[in-house]
């Protein structure tokens, strides 16, 4: 029995849905579906991650975004300055969110290992591998990245 006013709901209680449980058996149309749900776990998006700061000495920061390339074997290209530097790669995940989260954690995760300058991140752009190759396609997305390596601005 619940306590209060006729047809009010309990503050900060939200509509609830019922789903089911599965049995463990697996149905005709259970693979269909993992299939599906491994597919959106794959998606492959294609990160530009822009960092800028005080002035470092070129020759380090060459070297620091490097041992991030070696550390971090996915990435494609890193352009650099003595006070900013672009990384652009993919990644695999689940969505969005999960990519950008990643991608907002690298350069302060390695920091340290690649001894990175002390710099901030500035920009961060996420798109999906479909309208990375549109863009290219159509001429106004960043072209792609060749060579590999890392590179002076």
């Amino acid at each position: 029995m619940r306590l209060g006013r006729p047809g009010a709901s309990p503050r900060g209680a939200a509509e609830r849905t019922l789903t089911s449980v599965g049995t463990g058996e697996a149905g005709p149309g259970d693979a269909v579906a993992h299939d599906a749900a491994r597919a959106e776990a794959s998606r492959l998006w294609h990160i530009t991650l822009s960092v800028s700061g005080s002035e470092a000495p070129l020759r380090e920061v060459r070297r620091a975004l490097e041992q991030l390339a070696h550390d971090h074997p996915f990435l494609l290209t890193s352009r650099y300055a003595t006070d900013h530097a672009e990384i652009r790669y993919w990644e695999e995940a689940r969505d969005l969110h999960d990519a950008a989260a990643v991608a907002l954690r690298l350069w302060g995760e390695h920091r340290a290992s690649a001894k990175l300058p002390p710099w901030e991140i500035v920009g961060l752009e996420v798109i999906d591998r479909d309208t990375y190759h549109q863009r290219v396609a159509e001429g106004y997305g960043p072209p792609p990245a060749s060579p590999v390596g890392v590179h002076p601005f």
